[in-house]
């Protein structure tokens, strides 16, 4: 996804690329941790001083009604945001709570008389770096 015209993708989708909406969306193409509003707010209040939480928010929820950013609830008190809008499945690690992405195939899913709108994989446990 680097390499990208942030500018020029979110015309494509319909949203006007303000200052704030293009560094938002550039920290989650440049950070792929699947952060929190909070992380990204704390990131970026530094370079934006006038930027607010409610912003951050806003925008966030804008891009993943575009479809542009997958919205990750891991529980109930964790939101999470990730730019990488391609099939893949989630892994959170207990230990060190790093979420690592993988590669899943979904064509082998007979769902041919459903209309599909969201499709989440997501596995829990300890990984092979903390074990």
């Amino acid at each position: 996804m680097k390499g990208i015209n942030i500018s020029e993708m979110l015309k494509e989708n319909d949203i006007k690329p303000s200052y704030q909406r293009l560094k938002i969306y550039e920290y989650l193409i440049n950070n792929r941790t699947h952060p929190t509003v909070d992380e990204i707010y704390k990131a970026l209040v530094v370079e934006i001083p006038t930027l607010s939480k409610t912003t951050v928010y806003n925008t966030l929820n804008l891009f993943v009604e575009k479809n542009i950013v997958l919205l990750i609830t891991i529980d109930e008190n964790e939101t999470r945001y990730d730019a990488d809008t391609s099939v893949h499945g989630h892994f959170r690690c207990r230990k060190c709570k790093k979420i690592y992405d993988f590669e899943i195939s979904v064509e082998c899913m007979d769902l041919k008389d459903f209309e599909v709108y969201t499709k989440n994989v997501y596995f829990d446990g300890i990984c092979n770096k903390c074990l």
